[in-house]
């Protein structure tokens, strides 16, 4: 990949999700400051209003573009000759396709340096319940993914394990009025993680599978035990495979397989697709797979057992 020259801080979020709240704050910053010009440009206009004193003490140009067909390659260059921004912020459109402009061709030196999500906790389930596929492409290669305006009563775990099925590696957090929650995941487990084996029921192995991600020091060295689909993917040689099961990300056609490597010498018989009952020893490991550090199970037990009556993993 080329060096990038230009960071873009691609902001994205739904209409009122706090992205110009977000905005204003950061380019208050001391550390935002730069020498250069900043590029801020704005693809949605909401109620709040940029500070046109920040504005100006941060050395930020501001490009306004109204309509999707207007941001194109063409245009960027020419704000890149206009402005020679040495940084660009990008406030876009909620309902533009994030993908589209993460694919779009920018120019020379351009590159996104951070990709950050903002969520308006009390209209998350509307908009999820509405436009799932639109937000999903949002959060999908997003680093970060900011829930504002959160409430106690809120259900902050659900929402947390619904972003990470579609984005393993985003940073999640979530903020209240008075800045941002910690701990949000002290209420308990479904299943018992003191137990010698940890039984993970069928509809709890989504919540296990995140929490795993998580939190693998929670279980290191313990014992679980849950049913899923054995795969075996190339390459990692004929005693490993991926007992795992399917999530759905915003529609049927649009899955995504979470397990983790298993060890296990029954691993050659094993079938493609097979149903299995899997006892493993956790153990945090490097894996290629990974591309660094991850949950690696040392099955103490494979067997071959019934497909579960419901496959899709769900994070209620």
């Amino acid at each position: 990949m080329d060096e990038i020259r230009v960071p873009i801080y691609f902001i994205t979020g739904f209409l009122e999700s706090g992205k110009t709240s977000f905005l204003n704050f950061t380019l208050a910053q001391d550390y935002f400051y730069i020498d250069g010009k900043t590029l801020l440009i704005l693809c949605e206009e909401g109620e709040e209003e940029y500070d046109a004193g920040v504005l100006e003490q941060s050395n930020t140009a501001v490009e306004i573009i109204e309509k999707e067909e207007d941001l194109t390659p063409q245009r960027l260059a020419a704000m890149d000759i206009i402005h020679q921004p040495e940084r660009v912020i990008v406030e876009y459109n909620g309902m533009w396709l994030a993908s589209k402009f993460e694919k779009m061709e920018k120019p020379a030196g351009w590159g996104i340096e951070q990709h950050i999500t903002c969520v308006d906790a009390s209209t998350f389930q509307v908009y999820m319940a509405n436009m799932k596929s639109i937000f999903m492409d949002m959060v999908r290669e997003a680093d970060m993914v900011v829930f504002n305006r959160c409430k106690k009563e809120d259900p902050l775990p659900t929402y947390r394990r619904g972003i990470k099925v579609a984005n393993q590696r985003a940073e999640i957090i979530f903020e209240d009025e008075e800045g941002e929650l910690d701990d949000i995941f002290k209420d308990e487990m479904p299943f018992d993680v003191n137990a010698p084996v940890i039984d993970i029921l069928p509809e709890d192995y989504g919540i296990w599978f995140v929490d795993a991600m998580d939190h693998p020091e929670t279980y290191v060295g313990k014992t679980v035990h849950f049913k899923g689909r054995a795969l075996k993917p190339r390459g990692m040689g004929s005693r490993f495979f991926v007992p795992g099961r399917t999530a759905m990300t915003c529609c049927a056609d649009d899955t995504t397989f979470l397990g983790y490597v298993c060890k296990s010498e029954n691993a050659p018989r094993l079938r493609e697709g097979q149903w299995v009952d899997v006892t493993a020893r956790v153990a945090f490991e490097n894996r290629m797979e990974y591309q660094g550090d991850g949950i690696v199970l040392y099955a103490e037990r494979v067997e071959p057992c019934e497909k579960l009556e419901e496959e899709m993993v769900y994070f209620n």
